[in-house]
């Protein structure tokens, strides 16, 4: 028999659960950060997570639409699996998802959510969550009503920084269990209002609909933003693009600067939350986890204010992990990342069961060579309709097949065509590749 001695050192020896901290941001690019190489941007405390951990230099959404994103971080599950497969209205569906932070409640832990859940109009309290905090659709930039654990609340101020509040409060708190807080910032999305059936009202892409903090409303002024090699290149060889879709505004330097201003208000919203883990002696065992929904489009192939699409732009973004026991030193992991791997990482973060629904896999042992990106036709935009697709993207290739478009599949060789520029889908020398692709969508 063990001894009580023996099992309670056996007990001390067991690292205590961390703390974590999600961190969404809606719409961020993986080249907007200073630690993601952009050449002006201020965003020193995200630079910091990369600084003091893991900056994943290719870390991709399987899903480049804001609903079946998020539902796939919540669930480490791709779209086909956890059914929210558009922006229409899944609230019904949403509160029976199987989530991570739910989970990590029935394992003991005091759970948050904070901001957008953004998978219909609902906005109320979603299972899993002791605190709630939330708003209908995608919320208002200035004086937004939120729901708070229930109850409609009338607020004054800026979003990004009321929500921060929130957070602030909820891991200022005294307790004995381990927290978790999912905070999703409305931010750097655009101040309009969503219809349950997913269309809004009104037009997106213009540089007032995207409303920076009042104290950020003159920052990089005399800027010019960075242009990527694909801006403003006609669709050619992409049949897809050719059929369906007039070339679209492209996002002017206008908007790019307050889409970055507005994501100065989410930078500063990460220094409060350090600085609270700080005070409270509790960082070091806090897992810090910042990333983005999907990407966007500023020109590249001729489109502008749109995602959806399966190219780089869309489906790449950032993600940063602070966690020391974790990641000690600062490191830059090359290997395919997902969204859907966060949920199972939270959880064995956390001691907790990974049950085997969850598609993902944990960070630390993630090691694949390809992944499939999803999208399903919606009505929102019309310029887009009917290019619903599966995709796979491996390490240096990626095949694009539409599902309702026949003969307008694209193969591109992204180590000699990084900007996806050359459709080799017809080109003999990567048959052999393009076959093999076909049989991994199988």
């Amino acid at each position: 028999m063990i001894s009580r001695r023996a099992l309670l050192a056996a007990a001390a020896q067991q690292p205590a659960k961390p703390n974590i901290v999600f961190v969404l941001v809606d719409d961020l690019r993986f080249d907007e950060l200073g630690c993601t190489g952009h050449p002006f941007a201020s965003t020193p405390h995200c630079d910091r997570l990369a600084r003091e951990g893991a900056n994943f230099v290719n870390a991709f959404s399987v899903a480049p639409l804001c609903s079946p994103s998020r539902a796939s971080f919540l669930t480490g599950q791709y779209p086909h699996r956890h059914g929210i497969i558009d922006n229409t209205s899944r609230a019904a569906a949403s509160h029976k998802l199987t989530t991570w932070p739910r989970l990590l409640r029935d394992a003991g832990y005091e759970t948050a959510f904070i901001g957008k859940w953004h998978m219909g109009n609902d906005d109320s309290p979603r299972p899993g969550f002791d605190t709630w905090v939330s708003f209908k659709g995608q919320g208002e930039c200035i004086d937004p009503e939120l729901n708070v654990n229930g109850k409609s609340v009338s607020t004054h101020g800026y979003i990004t920084d009321l929500l921060t509040d929130h957070a602030v409060d909820f891991i200022d708190k005294r307790r004995t269990k381990p927290f978790c807080v999912y905070l999703s910032h409305k931010a750097i999305h655009p101040n309009v209002q969503q219809r349950d059936d997913g269309s809004v009202t009104a037009a997106l892409g213009g540089a007032e609909d995207f409303i920076p903090a009042p104290r950020h409303k003159t920052l990089y002024t005399g800027q010019t933003p960075p242009r990527r090699a694909n801006y403003r290149i006609a669709p050619s060889g992409k049949p897809a693009l050719e059929k369906t879709q007039q070339a679209a505004e492209p996002t002017s330097g206008a908007v790019i600067l307050n889409r970055m201003r507005m994501m100065k208000a989410v930078d500063d919203s990460l220094g409060r939350i350090l600085a609270v883990l700080e005070k409270n002696n509790v960082l070091n065992n806090t897992a810090i986890i910042f990333t983005s929904d999907h990407g966007y489009f500023y020109g590249e192939h001729d489109l502008g204010a749109e995602r959806r699409l399966a190219y780089e732009e869309a489906i790449r973004i950032p993600l940063l992990i602070r966690y020391p026991a974790l990641f000690p030193k600062p490191v830059r992991p090359p290997g395919l990342t997902l969204s859907i791997d966060i949920a199972p990482t939270a959880l064995q973060m956390a001691q907790a069961m990974i049950p085997p629904s969850m598609q993902g896999l944990r960070i630390q042992a993630a090691k694949r060579d390809h992944f499939q990106i999803e999208y399903s036709s919606d009505t929102v935009f019309a310029r887009i309709r009917n290019m619903g697709y599966r995709a796979v993207r491996g390490t240096n290739w990626k095949y694009i097949e539409y599902k309702e478009l026949a003969g307008s599949d694209e193969f591109y060789d992204l180590a000699n065509d990084p900007f996806e520029l050359h459709n080799q889908i017809a080109n003999p020398n990567y048959k052999t590749q393009i076959d093999k692709a076909r049989r991994l969508l199988q």
